[in-house]
């Protein structure tokens, strides 16, 4: 292809993704029952200020379950203010949700975005008083990179190099349940099974697999899996191109073969980003899985 008609593609791709991007971060109509805080700052690695937004009930003495959201983009793109919309769901359902930013790559690689990440669980946790949070009923999701992020937060536990300095050190990162919105689980495999795994791998890992195979492997989540994993839920669609459905299968049947517990929900047709029925549907198990992990009974 000529160089010229490369480059108009691509342009094309960014502006479309832009504007995608830009509806899905139509401020959310926020109901009289929830009220939604923006520009909250939970950390400052490297002078960054990392903001989250946080939506939760207006009325009742809780403690409520807690849900951290992380968008996805690739490690190197994509905004918290993605979720606000399922942030403002979650809190009318009884939540206290927060949507976060976190660093990105390639001025941040791996492992930044996870210290972020830890350090948004420790944060919750940290001011648990102060918004009616009970600590043992934290819940994460996200997808793609989010998704991700997410599952290494539900696998990692207690693994000291991820926890970073991103402040309250005292407090725990780990998260009671997981859903994982067609987030990679095996860097190595990545290649040749995405169409930008090559572009965006070497962003956020410092290399190619070939140069840096040991952080691919450092870097999935696939690999830190114990019996000891957050309970789980992958939900993937058959016609995933940025992120192969069969990521999820294996991270499933491990977490499974391990002693934890993994369900898949697979959408059959479904790409990368649902819409429609499938978004529907997606949304719909999430909310029924959090509700049954961390819901009181």
């Amino acid at each position: 292809m000529p160089t010229i008609a490369r480059v108009w593609i691509s342009a094309f791709a960014l502006t479309l993704a832009s504007a995608a991007l830009a509806r899905a971060q139509a401020a959310p109509k926020v109901p009289d029952s929830v009220v939604l805080e923006a520009g909250i700052e939970y950390a400052n690695p490297d002078g960054q200020h990392l903001l989250l937004n946080m939506a939760r009930p207006k009325s009742g003495d809780g403690p409520f379950p807690a849900v951290v959201c992380i968008h996805g983009g690739g490690f190197r793109a994509g905004k918290r203010e993605s979720y606000d919309g399922l942030v403002v769901r979650l809190a009318e359902r009884g939540y206290v949700a927060v949507t976060v930013t976190y660093r990105l790559a390639p001025k941040y690689p791996f492992p930044a975005a996870v210290h972020d990440t830890k350090a948004a669980v420790r944060w919750v946790r940290a001011n648990a008083a102060k918004y009616k949070v009970d600590p043992a009923r934290i819940g994460a999701t996200g997808g793609s990179a989010g998704g991700h992020l997410a599952q290494f937060l539900g696998v990692t536990a207690g693994v000291r190099e991820f926890e970073g300095e991103g402040g309250n050190a005292g407090e725990s990162s780990a998260v009671a349940c997981v859903v994982n919105v067609y987030g990679p689980s095996d860097f190595t495999k990545s290649y040749g099974k995405s169409v930008d795994a090559a572009e965006v791998l070497p962003l956020f890992l410092g290399g190619n697999l070939e140069t840096q195979r040991f952080r691919h492997l450092l870097a999935s989540p696939l690999y830190w899996v114990t019996p000891r994993a957050a309970p789980t839920l992958c939900i993937h669609g058959t016609e995933d191109k940025y992120v192969a459905h069969e990521q999820a299968v294996w991270l499933v049947d491990k977490i499974n073969a391990s002693g934890a517990s993994a369900e898949l929900l697979t959408l059959q047709g479904a790409g990368h980003g649902f819409k429609g029925k499938d978004a529907e549907t997606a949304e719909a198990a999430l909310m029924a899985f959090f509700d049954k992990n961390l819901m009181k009974r």
